[in-house]
């Protein structure tokens, strides 16, 4: 018999994989989700503004003023991504991640089909954690869970927007919440108008053949 736990990250890697080659489907819009962090740095001293023939320069003694975390949610079809600044990461905050999701930006869809990765808190639990049964009742009622295989995370769509994200507009300093919830919206609101999205072109026929390694070998294999 095959090691179950490579059976185990195909299978979610072919679901994952399938549900991306899935057309649009307004009334349930697929939706990735994941979470990043920031260190917010102060400058010590006040930075040079460019001046004739120079760039802007900043002094590289910096202090530390905390760390945000970032929630991306992302729907590939839609064109449009929201980012989430909170203080932690914990399963309430999670949760409401989730109400926002069902009752603010897709309250039309009679359910969300949400990519997460394997956290502890991207469950149903999280949500009894931060309302009463019946309203978290309702919200888990919405979601079809999706997670990608163990060290595969990858294969979720949000965390190829939060590199994008890093590289466009969270690789310099940035010095309290408030400056970092002001760029992070700016940034999200430019790539929504312009249509931004992510193509992905690998299936579940192409893992197949370019990860065939990673399949379980069969008895008849061998």
């Amino acid at each position: 018999m095959p090691p179950l736990r490579d059976a185990d990250f195909v299978a979610r890697m072919e679901a994952i994989l399938d549900l991306y080659q899935e057309p649009p489907d307004p009334r349930r819009p697929l939706v990735c989700v994941d979470e990043s962090h920031k260190e917010q740095r102060r400058h010590v001293r006040a930075p040079h503004g460019p001046a004739v023939g120079q760039v802007a320069r900043e002094d590289n003694e910096y202090a530390h003023n905390g760390r945000s975390n970032l929630f991306m949610m992302f729907a590939p079809h839609a064109n449009w991504r929201h980012v989430k600044v909170t203080e932690r990461r914990t399963a309430v905050d999670f949760a409401e991640c989730l109400r926002e999701l069902v009752d603010e930006h897709f309250p039309q869809a009679e359910g969300i089909r949400l990519v997460v990765d394997n956290l502890n808190t991207h469950n149903d639990a999280s949500l009894y954690q931060r309302f009463a049964p019946a309203e978290a009742r309702r919200i888990a009622r919405k979601l079809e869970w999706h997670r990608t295989p163990k060290h595969g995370s990858w294969r979720d769509l949000a965390e190829i927007e939060l590199s994008v994200l890093g590289r466009q507009c969270l690789n310099r300093r940035i010095a309290d919440r408030a400056m970092l919830e002001r760029e992070v919206a700016a940034w999200a609101a430019a790539r929504n108008t312009a249509g931004a999205t992510i193509r992905w072109q690998f299936t579940t026929a192409d893992a197949r053949v370019k990860l065939a390694h990673l399949y379980p070998r069969l008895e008849h294999d061998k």
